[in-house]
Formats: structure tokens, C-alpha cells, sequence
């Protein structure tokens, strides 16, 4: 897959150090919370995905809303596009400044600004980190369920700007579940304050949720009154050895008809084998094409007795290889760390990605036509297949071959990510599961949206947003 950069001449960023944008922004910010320095600009206008050269001509770090309004307005005024920054931890460009943009970075913005035990929900500034945020909950013996591996470093306000699912979708839902109440700064420099942590709110249409996915094309999230759940019950966590991706669906419809699943995932053998030579680690469950791993909240023996019966008859049909009861919290954490490794893992293979979506009804079929698919044209390239396959989210990776270069990789890759978009397609799918669009996949959004969406995508950030300053070339196709 390539990438378009747009390059900017080596003296651009210095050619604006005494621009009147940037005067005014330093007389706001001061000179330590609008950094120009080459180290700074590398880290902010970056995020995880590959392929882009960081460009800003700026960072600006507000620590209020009314700083981040100002920005806004300042930009305006001189036609300065901006670019939101959370955490960073996004995999397909959404957060790259590559154009000389302003990066308005929010690190500073993570104050925890009310609590409100009466309707179990609190207020936070967007530059919060995930895992604070869980930390404020189990303080209060309370629960925050959206949970992924970039916890610890991604913040609200990317979550909220990318509708973050994780492992837990299945029972709790995206992060839109889990906003009550948004405070956001739009492209005309307007402050929204939208539903207010309400319950009820019949009012008509509800910005909030238009603002929740959208990638920072209409506005700056910059406050969130999230709704935090009584804690849990401690879970219990399996694993099984299943000889057939069908099986796989089986699995899930009986757990899912009579225990209550937190969780439920599955990859493939050969993600499994990585895992276990990076660690060092044998398996703990007999070798089989996939496993899935599954946590439910057991109310007691009566639930035990009921996984343990539906692993004895799936055992029985030939469909189950083996599978294993954590008896421990040590246990749990062992079976769970074989499956939140495989990303890591795989980058030593520097893989293409697929973060995609069907219906979980259709999925069996689904991975048979990619696999048939990539089969016809690159016989030699290995699949890596894992994912929340409780919600259809499936993580498709084909590997590099160590002799291929990048650029040669990329290129076999395009006719296979234009083929698997297409059969996206036709299944109602959607090539984004929860990382977003970004720039990575902008030009694949018409497989999965129609044109009457994205026509009125464009209508919306025309509204919102009159200037296009908003995180240009994001999300929508140019």
C-alpha cells in the first residue's frame, strides 16, 4: 500500500518562527507550551502507523478548553490547519501531521474535573490516559470496561475521536456506550456542550455521537462525562483448542446463549507458535488451527459446571482439540497475555494490517473467500489471523518476507488490500473495526460507505467545520 506525502521545503517551519499566527500562539501558550524544537515535532506529529514523515510547523500544548477555542480561532483567522493529538497509539494515520500543520497536543488537558457518585459517572479533561481513568474507577469500586492494549498510553479524547472498542465489546459495547456528556471545541471556534451527562435528552438529533468516530474532522473534544458501571464480579478465563473456524462460531453462540461473556477471542495456530517462541513458553493447551479464549462472569459452581459441559459435547462432535480452566488470577493473566502478544509480536515481521468487521453470522465464510483470495495471487505470503471475534472484529496480518523489501511488499499488497475491500463490500462490511480511517484507509471508505454517507460527511464538515481546518485529509477521500 503507498502512501501520498505532501512535502514541505526543509526551511517551511523555520520560515514561520515570526509568523503572526505563531506570535499570537506564543502570546497564549508561552514558549514552553509551544514547542518547535526537532525532537517534538518528530513525537507529536507522528503515531504508530508506518509510512508518513512527520511535518508540523508547530505543538501547541492548551491545558483548557478556552485555550483550545482560542487556538481554533487563531488558526482560522490565518488559515492554519490543525491536527488533534491524544495518545498517538493509532494505527492508520489519524493523528499525522505530514503538511505543516499544527499539532494541538492535549498530554496537558488530564485533570479529572468532577465526580458524581449519585449517577456512578465523572468528568475528565480528553488528555486523560485510558488507564487512569480505570484506575478512578476501581478506586471507587466502580468499573470502566472499554479496555485494549494501548491502555496505558492512549487518552479518552482519542478514544472518544475513534470510538475505541477493545476486548470487551461483546458485553459492554464501543466507547459511544460509555459517553453520557461531551464538551467540544468546533472548526468555527464555537464551544458545544453537548447532553450534559444527561440519561434522558429528547431534544432531537444528538451531536454528541456524531462527534464520537469522527477523527477530529469537526472539532476538538476536549471534556468527557463518562458513565462508569458497578464493578464486576471476578472473571473466569478458558481457553480452547478448536479444529475449524465453524467451530469457533458454535463456541460462541453456546457460551454466549447461557453464561455471560465479558469476552471473546480468537487467532489462529501460527500467531499462537510466534508468541510462544518469543516467550520462551510452552503451550497450555494441545496444538490446534485456532483457539478462542473465553471470559465470563461465573456466578458460582452451577457456571463452571456449564463451560466445562459445553467443552465435554463440543469434545465429543470432534469440533474441541483441548482446552484449560484458569484456577488462579495468575492463570487468567498467563492465557490472556498469549493473546494481548500477538501484535507485538508480529511486528518484528513489519505485517499489513487489517483491522475489518462483518457480521459474525457471515464470518466463516467470510475467511475462507480472504484466504481463497490471497492464496490465488501470493501463495507464499502467511496469514496471521486474530481478533474480537465476539463482534465480528478480526485482525487479518500477511507477513513480510524477509527478502522482500518494503516497498516491494507494499506493492503486492495493493491489489490484495483493493480485493479484500471489495469483498467488505459484499458482506456489508466495514474496512474499519475500531482503529478509523485516518489516512491509511480513506481511499477504501466508498467500499463500505455509500456515496449518499459521504456526501453527507462532507455536508457536515462543510457545517462544522467551514474552513477545512480541521484535520485535513482524514477520513474522507480526497
Amino acid at each position: 500500500m503507498t502512501h501520498e506525502i505532501v512535502s514541505i521545503p526543509a526551511d517551511a517551519a523555520s520560515g514561520m518562527q515570526d509568523s503572526p499566527a505563531l506570535l499570537r500562539l506564543r502570546a497564549l501558550l508561552g514558549e514552553h507550551r509551544l514547542l518547535r524544537d526537532a525532537d517534538s515535532l518528530a513525537r507529536f506529529g507522528a503515531d504508530r502507523s508506518p509510512g508518513w514523515v512527520p511535518r508540523p510547523v508547530a505543538v501547541a500544548l492548551p491545558e483548557t478548553t478556552e485555550e483550545v477555542q482560542e487556538i481554533v480561532r487563531i488558526a482560522r483567522e490565518f488559515r492554519l490547519s490543525l491536527v488533534p493529538s491524544g495518545g498517538r497509539t493509532g494505527l492508520c494515520g489519524g493523528a499525522v501531521a505530514c503538511s505543516g500543520e499544527l499539532v494541538v497536543a492535549l498530554d496537558r488537558m488530564n485533570s479529572l474535573l468532577s465526580v458524581d457518585a449519585v449517577d456512578r459517572s465523572v468528568t475528565v479533561q480528553a488528555g486523560m490516559i485510558t488507564a487512569r481513568l480505570q484506575e478512578i474507577a476501581r478506586e471507587r469500586d466502580w468499573f470502566y470496561p472499554v479496555d485494549f492494549a494501548s491502555s496505558g498510553s492512549s487518552q479518552i479524547g482519542g478514544n472518544i475521536a475513534t470510538n475505541a472498542g477493545g476486548i470487551r465489546v461483546i458485553r459492554y459495547g464501543m466507547t459511544r456506550n460509555q459517553i453520557s456528556g461531551l464538551v467540544v471545541v468546533d472548526g468555527r471556534g464555537e464551544v458545544l456542550r453537548l447532553n450534559h451527562g444527561l440519561a434522558k435528552n429528547n431534544t432531537g438529533p444528538d451531536f454528541r455521537h456524531l462527534f464520537i468516530g469522527s477523527e477530529g474532522i469537526f472539532g476538538i473534544v476536549t471534556e468527557a462525562t463518562v458513565q462508569l458501571l458497578p464493578a464486576p464480579k471476578p472473571p473466569q478465563v478458558m481457553l480452547f483448542g478448536v479444529g475449524g473456524f465453524p467451530a469457533i462460531l458454535r463456541l460462541l453462540s453456546e457460551f454466549s446463549n447461557t453464561l455471560k461473556i465479558n469476552a471473546f477471542e480468537f487467532f489462529s495456530n501460527n500467531a499462537l507458535e510466534k508468541v510462544l517462541a518469543r516467550q520462551g513458553t510452552a503451550s497450555p493447551v494441545q496444538t490446534a488451527p485456532f483457539y478462542a479464549l473465553v471470559e465470563y462472569e461465573s456466578a458460582g459452581e452451577h457456571d463452571e459446571a456449564r463451560a466445562l459441559a459445553i467443552f465435554e459435547e463440543g469434545l465429543e462432535r470432534g469440533e474441541l482439540v483441548d482446552a484449560v480452566l484458569a484456577t488462579s488470577e495468575a492463570q487468567s493473566r498467563a492465557i490472556w497475555r498469549l493473546r494481548e502478544s500477538i501484535s507485538d509480536t508480529l511486528s518484528a515481521w513489519k505485517p499489513w494490517k487489517n483491522d475489518i468487521s462483518v457480521r459474525v453470522g457471515r464470518l466463516d465464510t467470510f475467511i475462507e473467500r480472504v484466504s481463497a483470495l490471497v492464496a490465488a495471487g501470493d501463495s507464499d505470503l502467511e496469514l496471521v489471523w486474530y481478533g474480537h471475534i465476539g463482534d465480528g472484529n478480526i485482525h487479518l496480518n500477511i507477513l513480510k518476507p524477509e527478502e522482500l523489501s518494503a516497498d516491494a511488499f507494499a506493492e503486492r499488497c495493493s491489489p490484495l488490500a483493493k480485493g479484500i475491500a471489495a469483498l467488505l463490500g459484499e458482506f456489508s462490511g466495514s474496512v474499519s473495526a475500531e482503529h478509523g480511517i485516518g489516512l491509511l484507509k480513506r481511499d477504501y471508505l466508498h467500499y463500505t460507505r455509500s456515496n449518499a454517507e459521504i456526501s453527507a460527511l462532507r455536508a457536515m464538515k462543510a457545517i462544522f467545520d467551514p474552513d477545512g481546518i480541521m484535520n485535513p485529509g482524514k477520513l474522507l477521500p480526497d
